[in-house]
């Protein structure tokens, strides 16, 4: 065949439509029901734009629930009285309001500040877990999956703040008591720390996203399902590390 021949072939055969780019607004409707293309299509798009939308919402379902919240944190706050002036007589009542004040202010801007770090080191630790699974994924990465998978956080404020709006407030005793997972039937006065600290982490949510972490591993790093599933429950007992510390500090 000659050349002309080819190059007319070439000039009458259609252009092929490319795919427009998704908007960013897609990524979070995708997400619920196409996580794998969300992230197969940011896999190179970077992380701080997304997580920096997520860390806004956040913020504001934080500030919006405060007022709902109010009981779980009285519950809890209690209960911190109690078991350090237990420790150190030397603490007082007057001691521990002042530092509720703090606490409380703080808390309203919690959901400004906490998510930013709670990407960073989850996105950390699943990257570092990865390569032990002989993922391929680059940390920013990591980091772009771990802020899709916020998304989970995101409904769980919501669901909080609902449940907060609908429960008795006398039953709102803890922060797992508007939990979707087994914490919630466990009281917080009675239970073993350690042990509410470890099965609160059962629950809806944090099982979802971990499932998204698992995905976006196996998408952006290149292995199996199987093995991103094992590298994300590694990554799930990591993240309750901090959590059973505190607990351990309470006992």
């Amino acid at each position: 065949m000659s050349n002309s021949s080819i190059t007319g072939d070439a000039l009458e055969r259609p252009p092929v439509p490319s795919t427009p780019p998704s908007s960013w607004w897609e990524d979070y409707v995708d997400i619920f029901y196409a996580p794998s293309a969300v992230f197969a299509r940011r896999a190179e798009s970077g992380f701080f734009v997304p997580m920096l939308i997520i860390t806004l919402i956040l913020g504001l379902i934080g500030v919006a629930n405060s007022g709902v919240m109010q009981p779980i944190i009285d519950a809890e706050f209690s209960r911190a009285t109690v078991l350090a002036m237990k420790k150190d007589p030397r603490i007082t009542a007057a001691m521990m309001d002042q530092t509720r004040a703090f606490s409380e202010k703080f808390i309203k801007l919690g959901g400004f500040i906490f998510p930013p770090i709670g990407i960073f080191f989850t996105g950390l630790a699943l990257w570092v877990v990865g390569k032990f699974v002989d993922a391929r994924q680059t940390f920013g990465a990591a980091l772009m999956v771990t802020t899709y998978s916020y998304i989970a956080k995101v409904i769980e404020a919501i669901a909080g703040g609902v449940q907060g709006l609908l429960m008795d407030p006398a039953s709102l005793n803890g922060r797992y008591s508007i939990s979707l997972g087994i914490g919630r039937f466990l009281d917080p006065d009675t239970a073993n720390p350690l042990v509410l600290a470890l099965v609160g982490r059962i629950d809806v949510f944090t099982i979802w996203l971990t499932i998204l972490l698992a995905i976006g591993l196996s998408v952006t790093g290149k292995i199996p399902r199987q093995r991103a599933a094992i590298a994300a429950v590694l990554v799930w007992f990591l993240g309750a590390l901090p959590g059973l510390f505190g607990a351990y500090r309470q006992m």
